[in-house]
C-alpha cells in the first residue's frame, strides 16, 4: 500500500497519469475525432422536416415540407377533441413566437445602423437634387 508522500514524489493521482499514458505534446487526445462533413443530429432532423411530400388537401394535391404536415396533423387531431395534442400544440405555440421574433429581431436595423442610414439617406437625396450624384468631390 502507497504512503502519502511515495504519491507526492510519483506525480501519479487524480488528474496526473503516468508520463507513458499522457498525450503526446501537439497530438490530439481524439485523432480520429467526427469526419469533417458529418451533419450533426439537430442538421438532420432540420434537413429531414424541410423535406416536401404530397398531401392532398382539399381534393387537391399539393406539396408542404413534412414540417408543415406535422403540424396540419396535430391541429387536426387537436380540433376533433384529443386533449393530448392540444396540449402539444399549446407548448409548442411559445417557441414559435420565439422564432418569428429571432426572425424579425435579424431583419430590424439597431439604433445605431438606422441613424447611420438615415444620415447617408440625406446625403444621397441631397446629392440628387444638387445634380452632383455620381461626381466625386474633392475637399
Amino acid at each position: 500500500m502507497s504512503t502519502a508522500n511515495e504519491k507526492e514524489c510519483t506525480g501519479i493521482g487524480y488528474g496526473q497519469p503516468p508520463k507513458a499514458h499522457q498525450f503526446k505534446s501537439g497530438q490530439s487526445g481524439n485523432p480520429k475525432g467526427r469526419p469533417k462533413g458529418v451533419k450533426n443530429f439537430s442538421t438532420d432532423v432540420a434537413e429531414e422536416l424541410a423535406e416536401k411530400i404530397p398531401v392532398t388537401e382539399h381534393g387537391k394535391a399539393i406539396k408542404i415540407t413534412k414540417q408543415r404536415a406535422l403540424i396540419k396533423a396535430l391541429l387536426s387531431k387537436a380540433l376533433k377533441g384529443d386533449s393530448r395534442a392540444a396540449s402539444q400544440l399549446i407548448a409548442l405555440t411559445p417557441l414559435a413566437e420565439k422564432a418569428r421574433e429571432a426572425k424579425a429581431a435579424e431583419h430590424s436595423l439597431s439604433p445605431n445602423d438606422q441613424q447611420l442610414l438615415d444620415v447617408f439617406r440625406g446625403q444621397l437625396i441631397e446629392e440628387i437634387n444638387n445634380g452632383t450624384s455620381g461626381k466625386i468631390k474633392h475637399e
